[in-house]
């Protein structure tokens, strides 16, 4: 039988529209099943912490359980590759970092590029560290501290969780942009400690982890590595104030493995973002010292490419590498 032209145009446009709107369909029945929330930390640090609240407010939203599985190792690399390879069908989700930003040039061999490979479906908080100070340090402020640093280089330790490190890469670009000359100390483990008693005198330190010993005076803030103040800390200015155009935020959001359809994406977003505007989430964010921000997907993915080319340049400037 001989279809005319333009029902034949119209059958094969029909069926064309049939995946699509087969995929839509079933966008709107998402999740049916447990989502699985990878994060490349470990259990109880503040990423782990933020995971679970945010995995428990989706599981209530979406009827489904968001369940966070833990798979530390080289800075949440191992967590991302994890996500890249799985199905691309929203069931397997990535507490994003910017230490996955970092990595894309300080593991130079990954097997993934983690820009082009990853969907960016919505941003959480923003993540400013502090610049703390043993109190024996002599300087009470940052343009103090730097004058300090300038007249004793190579006398001050500055210390890191670890060569590469969010905080390392943070002083890096307060060197280049002062020109101070402190010396890099590395740690393993946890350094608060040997700040205390003064074997170190300075570090990049989450809000989280530092905010106790400054409010009772055993570490002294110099100053919040974000653009603006955080309102956990509002009279501890930021290194901005001082260094104009310094700013060092962390931030913390969900990705997905590349291919993740559109309408799976759309919709994680929209429920991430009204997340993150409920009053007792904002609350809980702030309470940690993780400003709550809210992106579209691709604003989101803005941020991250933009960060990954930013903290490419501070590696290669400073040539950090990683054994």
């Amino acid at each position: 039988m001989r279809v005319p032209r333009r029902k034949f145009l119209n059958l094969a446009l029909g069926a064309a529209a049939l995946p699509a709107a087969m995929r839509g369909a079933w966008a709107l029945d998402y999740p049916t099943r447990p989502v699985r929330l990878i994060v490349g930390f470990p259990a109880g640090t503040g990423p782990d912490v933020i995971a679970r609240l945010i995995g428990q407010k989706l599981g209530d939203r979406l009827g489904q359980q968001f369940f966070v599985e833990n798979r530390s190792g080289a800075g949440s690399s191992m967590a991302a590759q994890d996500v890249v390879a799985a199905p691309a069908d929203g069931y397997t989700l990535l507490l994003a970092a910017n230490a996955n930003a970092v990595n894309a040039s300080l593991y130079p061999n990954l097997p993934f590029n983690f820009v082009r490979d990853i969907a960016a479906i919505g941003m959480i908080c923003s993540a400013p560290f502090l610049l703390v100070a043993n109190t024996d340090m002599p300087a009470k402020t940052l343009p103090e501290f730097i004058a300090y640093a300038k007249a004793n280089p190579g006398k001050i330790n500055m210390a890191s969780p670890g060569i590469g490190t969010t905080p390392h890469l943070m002083y890096e670009l307060l060197r280049m942009m002062t020109g101070i000359e402190l010396v890099h100390v590395p740690y393993r483990g946890g350094y608060i400690p040997d700040l205390l008693s003064g074997q170190v005198q300075v570090a990049f330190s989450t809000i989280t982890q530092s905010l106790q010993y400054v409010s009772d005076g055993r570490l002294r803030a110099l100053a919040v590595s974000s653009a603006k103040r955080s309102g956990v800390l509002p009279d501890v200015p930021s290194v901005g104030e001082s260094v104009p155009g310094y700013d060092a935020s962390g931030w913390f959001g969900i990705c997905a493995p590349k291919a993740t359809p559109s309408a799976v994406v759309d919709k994680l977003n929209s429920e991430i973002n009204a997340t993150v505007a409920e009053t007792d989430t904002r609350t809980r964010l702030i309470a940690l010292g993780v400003p709550p921000l809210s992106m579209t997907s691709a604003e989101f993915g803005k941020l991250i490419a933009d960060d990954t080319e930013r903290w490419a340049k501070v590696i290669r400037a400073a040539n950090i590498k990683v054994e």
